[in-house]
């Protein structure tokens, strides 16, 4: 089976080709050696070398893609934190706390609320506004007396997701949508009075 060749390339000589291949693996960032000097091979046509090469290669694509696929989320948006009466709102603050962030064309809407009138117990709900069909919320419990504790759920056909029974401190969610990773800031549940989730402008 013949492959194609670019005219500009099948004029040059085999050491004209091999210098200008080298030329664009050295360019590619942070690429390890081995995995330089396997990508030369095929271009130098060593059969013996092209089962490595092709492993390589493929290694080099997967590590790409994991690089690529973890987002951090950022706070946009924080009602706790938006002054009563610049919004022309009564000094009574809301119990329900609402978070906005935004992830790289993905928006993360958040509702932290009390389940029990004394607040012993927190509910939080949220929805992914985006291109995502479906994934899966892991919420990890920050506190050293719940440290490891794992809670997760799926997102329904709407992305929205919601997790009960939370007691008050500090919780890290990552949210799984497909191959991407989007990493939330520490979330703080049932926070004190003046305590915020995050800085926006951190």
């Amino acid at each position: 089976m013949n492959t194609p060749t670019h005219p500009r390339l099948a004029a040059l000589t085999d050491e004209d080709f091999v210098r200008q291949a080298r030329r664009a693996v050295h360019a590619l960032p942070d690429v390890p050696p081995t995995l330089e000097n396997a990508a030369l091979a095929l271009f130098q046509g060593q059969a013996q070398a092209v089962p490595a090469a092709a492993a390589a290669t493929a290694a080099l694509v997967a590590l790409g893609k994991g690089v690529a696929a973890h987002i951090l989320a950022v706070l946009t948006f924080d009602s706790w934190s938006t002054s009563a009466v610049a919004a022309g709102m009564r000094s009574v603050r809301s119990p329900t706390r609402h978070l906005l962030f935004s992830a790289q064309g993905r928006d993360v809407d958040l509702r932290i609320a009390p389940q029990t009138p004394a607040a012993q117990a927190y509910a939080l709900s949220g929805q992914i506004l985006g291109p995502d069909t479906g994934g899966e919320v892991e919420l990890l419990a920050d506190a050293a007396g719940d440290a490891g504790q794992v809670r997760r759920v799926s997102l329904d056909d709407l992305g929205e997701f919601r997790i009960e029974d939370l007691p008050r401190g500090l919780y890290r969610m990552t949210l799984q949508l497909g191959d991407r990773q989007i990493e939330l800031p520490p979330v703080e549940v049932g926070a004190a009075a003046g305590e915020s989730a995050g800085d926006p402008h951190r």
